[in-house]
């Protein structure tokens, strides 16, 4: 089937995910700033936290991964052609552009994404010193960011770290030569977009209804890519409205699924300081054909102009120490299987008994993987499942997943 997302609420029916790997050992305490981390992971419990997951997925949708995928279209001439060209590019460089070219199918996928170490020298050597012909990609197992399917057509990433530039290729890719990929094009091609000033990064970006996004002006996307997107999505694409919340500059909040998640039709998940008071961020509504932008008072009050009324889901409840606890631990970050009914780490507990205020029942990953607890058709309901390694690669559920398929929850 053709990808086709309009919403973040709809049935999920086919989603795109990347089980960490070796690429994860490369991150230490001396580089994890350069990888993008606060923290390095533990393989073994990561994958085995990711496996939880996606077993739950797996009950709603058909699950992809990204490395499958993958080696299956390195066997295609004009794929494998891409992949190694655009890489060079990425990271010219004699030495690798004679080795990953040399390299078969399935190498040249473990290569990509584990990367390919440098042959050291003989002061290195001495030195104990280690570097990367071409550098791993620890932080691919976040897919949300370097592709982003609007309808029936594809946004491609631009992402804002160099050390990120490679997962764009791979999209790319993917999205171009899988069948089970099939799209209405590539709207934007940020694999090729190496202006600095042009950045746009999946966590940002948030389909609510066939016509109308809301985006993130953060550190990874920028306005410059929000304008030029927003003009190819007005152009293409059944979208008239655009919501841009003006993000703090805070390295808690990288993306806007770090504050903001739709949990249902008329709810979600918000960090309620950057949304409700005197801190509240700025808000702006784009609409098609106008070329001003309107501030609006609030996310709400944007919402509502659309036709989209929501009520909040506050994380960490009333209290701020535990607000700040728990969005660290990417309380605000759910992926929903279908309306009212998402998936979350097990301890912002704080949050999960907001959820349950509003009538979402809370189930376990185990009790409803063994088919103890159920949740019954129109059910609100929130799945939770150990995740105290995965969040410390920086991100929850929603970045962990790239819906391809879901129904239109409005029809």
């Amino acid at each position: 089937m053709p990808v086709n997302v309009t919403s973040e609420v709809g049935s999920l029916r086919s989603v795109l995910v990347h089980t960490p790997g070796p690429e994860l050992l490369a991150v230490t305490p001396a580089n994890r700033e350069d990888y993008l981390y606060d923290d390095i992971v533990d393989l073994e419990s990561a994958e085995r936290e990711h496996r939880r997951f996606v077993a739950i997925l797996e009950r709603f949708a058909r699950v992809h991964y990204v490395r499958d995928l993958l080696a299956e279209v390195a066997v295609l001439d004009e794929a494998r052609t891409l992949l190694v060209r655009e890489t060079t590019d990425v990271v010219p460089s004699g030495p690798l552009a004679s080795k990953i070219g040399q390299r078969p199918p399935d190498e040249l996928v473990k290569m990509l994404i584990e990367g390919e170490g440098e042959e050291p020298g003989p002061l290195a050597k001495a030195l104990n010193e280690s570097g990367y012909m071409l550098p791993p990609l620890p932080n691919l197992f976040f897919t949300r960011d370097t592709a982003m399917v609007i309808g029936g057509h594809l946004l491609i990433g631009s992402m804002r770290y160099g050390v990120r530039w490679s997962e764009e290729l791979i999209m790319k890719a993917l999205f171009r030569y899988h069948p089970l990929l099939s799209n209405q094009g590539i709207l934007y091609d940020g694999a090729a977009e190496r202006r600095n000033n042009y950045t746009i990064e999946g966590g940002d970006v948030h389909p609510l209804r066939a016509d109308t996004l809301v985006m993130g002006f953060s550190e990874r996307t920028s306005p410059a890519a929000i304008d030029h997107v927003s003009e190819l999505l007005f152009a293409h694409t059944p979208v008239t409205d655009v919501i841009i919340v003006v993000m703090p500059k805070e390295h808690t909040a990288i993306h806007l699924d770090m504050i903001f998640t739709q949990l249902d039709r008329e709810l979600a998940a918000i960090h309620p300081p950057h949304f409700v008071g005197a801190e509240r961020l700025a808000v702006l509504h784009r609409r098609k054909g106008q070329r001003h932008l309107s501030e609006m008072p609030n996310i709400f009050a944007a919402l509502q102009n659309v036709g989209l009324p929501m009520e909040p889901v506050f994380c960490g409840g009333e209290h701020r120490i535990v607000q700040e606890r728990e969005q660290w631990s990417s309380g605000c970050n759910f992926v929903t299987t279908r309306p009212g009914v998402a998936i979350s780490y097990t301890r912002n507990e704080a949050t999960l008994c907001e959820l349950q205020k509003m009538g979402f029942k809370v189930v376990p990953a185990v009790n409803f993987l063994t088919g103890q607890e159920r949740i019954r058709d129109g059910e609100r309901a929130v799945i939770t499942f150990e995740g105290a390694e995965l969040v410390r690669g920086g991100g929850g559920p929603r970045c962990m997943t790239l819906p391809l398929e879901r129904d239109d929850p409005w029809s």
